[in-house]
């Protein structure tokens, strides 16, 4: 089964240009493992959280600021599909 990433933002905060680059980045690296993502405007004032099949693996509030790239797409590939090699976005090996 395919994961559903549902990114939930604040409209009036200006975040969904964010939201879309966000959702672009995962679904340009997880092509096979995803089976979409949902841009969810929130009523709720300055939120932005990140759920993968209903669990949330990003929340602004709790978490500070908003997720790096390299480390979300880390997140979510350790999630789904351990064994992908994300190439220069991955995990530095340590010697």
């Amino acid at each position: 089964m395919k994961a559903i990433i549902i990114i939930e933002y604040c409209p009036k905060c200006g975040w969904l240009l964010r939201s879309a680059y966000i959702a672009q980045e995962l679904l340009t690296t997880f092509t096979d493992e995803l089976e979409g993502i949902l841009l969810k405007p929130s009523d709720e004032g300055g939120h932005f959280s990140i759920r993968l099949n209903g669990r949330i693996i990003f929340d602004r509030k709790t978490q500070g600021g908003f997720p790096e790239i390299k480390e979300l797409k880390q997140l979510v590939r350790d999630l789904i599909s351990p064994e992908k090699n994300l190439g220069h976005s991955d995990k530095t090996k340590e010697k």
